[in-house]
């Protein structure tokens, strides 16, 4: 069986995670989605609460696993007889210090490869810090997060629901 980890933050997740998410669905017959808890990065949401809402916005029944950990997100996968860590990719930038980091990770663990995954068109201009940021000034996010996220945004930065803009 083929197993890969998709680490991260998810502070919070949004739509660009669960494309490139049901992306490696589509490829991998096992899926752990790996929460990094650090305790030397501020997040907005605890990794309990990063957890839950990754567990929340995903699909009913799926095949998906999703886990807290910390450290080394190669010795996370390697931990969980993962042979394959997913990284999405939004634009080219991203790749530089992505293929650095799976260099890095093929090093400490040979056994583990990186796999890139590049996220739909629709997605390429979301990051959680752009998303958090756009949401705590009143900008509309809700087409970007699951409606779980959303509210959970709204009530942590205790903000009213951003009016959709409208065409036109």
């Amino acid at each position: 069986m083929t197993a890969a980890v998709y680490p991260g933050s998810f502070d919070p997740v949004h739509r660009g995670h669960l494309d490139v998410i049901e992306r490696a669905r589509s490829i991998f017959e096992r899926v752990v989605v790996g929460v990094l808890d650090n305790p030397q990065k501020a997040y907005l949401f605890s990794a309990e609460e990063r957890v839950e809402l990754l567990r929340r916005s995903l699909p009913p029944g799926g095949d998906v696993d999703v886990r807290r950990f910390s450290g080394l997100a190669v010795r996370f996968a390697a931990g969980e007889g993962a042979t394959v860590i997913v990284r999405g990719l939004r634009q080219t930038s991203d790749l530089d210090s992505e293929f650095q980091m799976a260099l890095m990770n093929r090093r400490l663990e040979p056994g583990v490869h990186t796999v890139f995954l590049t996220t739909a068109f629709a997605n390429v201009y979301l990051s959680s810090s752009l998303l958090k940021e756009v949401f705590a000034l009143g900008g509309a996010v809700d087409e970007m997060v699951t409606p779980e996220v959303a509210t959970a945004l709204r009530t942590r930065l205790r903000a009213p629901a951003a009016a959709v803009p409208t065409p036109g």
